[in-house]
């Protein structure tokens, strides 16, 4: 259980760390109003992963694990985690990371109820999100993971999302340590897309020869 739990949480870690469009939106928050009002965004975002991950458990396991709808969502989620894994490592290096200084414009009113409805527009409206999540609980239910276990992942990973989103807005300020952090995002991107092929490469085995996934 500890090998599965390292294996699902590094990968959909180190993909949380590979910069997409919510770390920009947060980003762009940090430097043009200020750490509250990215707070706010990754609120948003965080709100909207919470809803794909409850929809992603909550949608599997009320499918019979030999149903066809099961079957073919379990086949896509596995080719999908190949895809994401297989574009992790080819443009591992590609993303530059650019940060102005803080910018001294105050957040108009109303701001607070903007920023959280562009947080959650962003999460939302981001079909990776969805997909990603169906993926990674796919996984879990191949591996007949008790329900509260995958419960206790659930609670993980909108922790883990939140956390890193407040932390990305609270760097925004410290544009040496974003530029570090770029320094570096040719490894994660790499590392992610290395865990996310071995995770989808699991629920292939797991449908091909089910003896084969304890391996993963």
């Amino acid at each position: 259980m500890l090998q599965q739990f390292l294996l699902v949480a590094g990968a959909h870690f180190l993909a949380l760390l590979s910069p997409g469009p919510d770390f920009f939106l947060i980003l762009r928050y940090a430097v043009a109003w200020g750490r509250g009002q990215a707070a706010l965004v990754s609120l948003g975002i965080g709100l909207a992963n919470a809803l794909f991950i409850l929809l992603a458990m909550g949608g599997l396991m009320a499918l019979d694990a030999e149903a066809r709808p099961f079957i073919v969502i379990q086949w896509a989620g596995g080719a999908f985690l190949l895809y994401m894994g297989i574009q992790f490592i080819r443009q591992a290096g590609q993303t530059r990371l650019e940060v102005g200084s803080r910018s001294e414009i105050d957040a108009p009113t109303g701001a607070a109820l903007g920023a959280l409805l562009a947080g959650l527009a962003s999460g939302l409206l981001n079909p990776k999100n969805a997909l990603f999540y169906a993926s990674l609980f796919a996984v879990l239910h191949a591996r007949s993971t008790p329900v509260g276990v995958q419960s206790l992942y659930a609670l993980w990973m909108i922790a883990v999302v939140l956390g890193w989103d407040l932390l990305v807005g609270h760097l925004a300020g410290h544009p040496g340590l974003i530029r570090r952090f770029g320094h570096s995002l040719r490894h994660i991107e790499r590392l992610a897309g290395a865990l996310l092929i071995l995770l989808g490469l699991g629920i292939v085995t797991a449908r091909l020869d089910p003896g084969l996934l304890a391996i993963f």
